[in-house]
């Protein structure tokens, strides 16, 4: 499932995020996984551990949090990751088939259940017309339930980043509510 989400108005944009409280959600996605007894962890891109940091930023992490992996080059995407150097090179690093393929490497390389995967854009170079600066793909899988998320986020590198680690949290809370009630 690929859910769209363009944000090309700035004051729009502000208030969805802001009524993102990464505390609130985090707090939840503790609470669900303490439930259903599953580890995280995470392999990210464009935002270079800081969702890694907001998750282990809450006391009782460590019992939760397997660990993550900046794959911020195509080449640790492909080495360490495991992702067959054809996806990247055929879709390009910021794709719907590479955050879904960083996800399930993932969930094997740190032999947990749960994982968050992102990759995108943070600019201020590197984007295109087909993608743009603030282009983010956020990726969750849990088993085999695997859910993509494409974003277009307005706003400099550093709120592009916030933007992407704060709807991640929020995705991950929900993915993990639906799992949990559908089991």
């Amino acid at each position: 499932m690929i859910t769209v989400m363009n944000i090309y108005n700035r004051k729009k944009s502000k208030t969805i995020i802001k009524q993102i409280k990464e505390d609130i959600y985090l707090k939840k996605v503790f609470c669900y996984l303490k439930k259903a007894n599953w580890s995280l962890c995470s392999a990210e891109s464009c935002t270079g551990g800081l969702f890694s940091a907001a998750i282990t930023s809450r006391s009782g992490a460590s019992d939760l949090f397997k660990g993550g992996i900046n794959a911020y080059s195509n080449d640790v995407k492909v080495s360490v990751l495991g992702i067959d150097k054809k996806i990247v090179e055929s879709f390009g690093a910021v794709s719907e088939k590479t955050v879904k393929e960083m996800a399930k490497k993932s969930v094997k390389l740190f032999n947990a259940d749960v994982s968050v995967a992102i990759t995108g854009i943070a600019g201020p170079s590197g984007g295109t017309e087909e993608k743009p600066v603030g282009t983010v793909w956020i990726c969750i899988n849990a088993g085999e339930k695997i859910e993509a998320f494409r974003f277009h986020f307005l706003g400099n590198r550093k709120r592009v980043r916030l933007y992407t680690v704060r709807m991640s949290i929020y995705l991950l809370s929900n993915f993990l509510k639906e799992s949990l009630a559908s089991s």
